[in-house]
């Protein structure tokens, strides 16, 4: 029986021949991520373990993005405690004010993460690296302190579920659309513990941004990973960002898939999730009415240079609504400075937005951009459940770059067609 791509890549880190669905491994790793809200867990686990030392200090990557530059004085204890570590045991990459990003943009754009590894992350959108033919999945922060010490982690091995793309998206269908009509179609437990794999044509037409969107949001739909096959984009991103050598799989042409769905980029329309659950999805033609008191463009789903870009080519030369707060969140500082002077930057300060150094902030309700109560957001953030920007009684609007700017404009959920 075949393997799919995200079991051969398993069953190479467990030095086995191959693995079936089910099966428990042992696998080595090839980087163990945590950021300022979760690596502090890990160390202190870690410290109780009186290991020496961590792994290797090349294959951690340890990243302030949540709360940073620190909000408080609790945020401030975090990122010492974090800082403290990797002085201590010398780990390269440790990313604090001025070179960080947030991390989902930042470890790609650094070259840390390339086809056919195998990277574990404290923060469940770990899967992100899946856009590069990795395996990359979110894990707990104890499972993140026992692969700094040991480089291993044990993995139940995900059965498949197969998404064949096929087809040109039109204008203003980008990958977030894309995800967001396949968690609309199969729930947001309907690939609970799998792995969503995605082939087909339709792949040429969609840029790595719009690659890195879709893996992001595979947690958002219940998969243990999502991963794209290594084509001549994936491979012209890697030459351009990293140095390290990289290795592609392909599945087998016998591999097994749980379920299998065809779908036709060029059918489908901008969409949005409404609240509480990003399952909740309406086209744009079947949103209604309704009015929206913020918008934010950012997160570690659409904060990089082409999100950026689009949200600029809508807002450049116009106003935002009247009592709309807008916020545009680069996820990087090379997005940021790329961004400066792409011409974006007086873009958006001259509509009446507002730029922020990269952070997490308001997705998960940390800062910059909490909501009130009765208070509408459209965000291109990955989550809106219940009180996740805020009150409780605030709803979120998942969307694109492309409708949370035209929505800025107009002040309530729009096509970009109408600005």
């Amino acid at each position: 029986m075949g393997m799919t791509m995200t079991q051969k890549i398993l069953a190479a880190h467990a030095g086995l021949e191959s693995v079936t669905a089910g099966q428990l491994i042992e696998a080595d790793l090839d980087l163990v991520l945590g950021n300022d809200i979760t690596s502090p867990v890990a160390i202190h686990e870690i410290e109780k373990m009186k290991t020496e030392g961590v792994f290797h200090k090349d294959k951690i990557a340890l990243v302030m993005d949540h709360f940073v530059p620190n909000k408080d004085i609790k945020s401030a204890e975090h990122c010492k405690c974090v800082r403290e570590f990797a002085c201590k045991h010398e780990i390269t990459n440790y990313f604090d004010v001025g070179e960080m990003g947030i991390e989902h943009a930042l470890l790609p754009e650094k070259g840390l993460t390339v086809a056919g590894d195998v990277i574990i992350g404290a923060d469940s959108h770990t899967c992100t690296y899946g856009a590069l033919g990795a395996f990359s999945t979110g894990v707990g922060s104890t499972d993140m302190a026992a692969g700094m010490a040991t480089g291993k982690a044990w993995f139940k091995v995900p059965s498949a579920i197969k998404f064949n793309l096929i087809g040109k998206p039109s204008k203003w269908v980008s990958g977030k659309d894309i995800i967001l009509h396949i968690i609309g179609m199969i729930g947001v437990d309907g690939a609970l513990y799998k792995s969503m794999e995605f082939v087909g044509e339709g792949i040429q037409h969609l840029s790595m941004d719009d690659r890195f969107t879709i893996a992001n949001m595979a947690i958002e739909g219940g998969g243990k990973n999502g991963i794209f096959p290594v084509d001549e984009t994936c491979q012209a991103y890697m030459k351009e960002h990293s140095m390290r050598p990289y290795k592609v799989y392909e599945a087998d042409s016998d591999a097994v898939y749980d379920e299998e769905y065809t779908i036709d980029l060029s059918a489908l329309k901008p969409t949005v999730a409404f609240p509480h659950l990003p399952e909740n999805t309406k086209t744009i033609d079947q949103v209604g009415e309704i009015k929206i008191d913020q918008v934010v463009i950012g997160s570690c789903t659409n904060g990089r240079f082409e999100d950026l870009r689009i949200a600029a080519e809508i807002l450049k030369g116009k106003k935002v609504k009247k009592g709309v707060r807008t916020i545009v969140i680069p996820a990087t500082q090379k997005i940021y400075l790329d961004a400066m002077e792409a011409g974006f930057i007086r873009a958006f300060i001259e509509a009446g937005a507002i730029v922020s150094t990269p952070t997490c902030g308001p997705c998960l309700g940390g800062y910059m951009g909490i909501l009130a109560e009765g208070e509408r957001c459209v965000s291109t953030t990955n989550r809106n459940f219940v009180g996740r920007m805020g009150h409780v009684k605030s709803e979120i609007y998942l969307a694109s770059p492309a409708v949370a700017a035209a929505s800025a404009i107009t002040g309530k959920v729009s096509s970009p067609d109408e600005v």
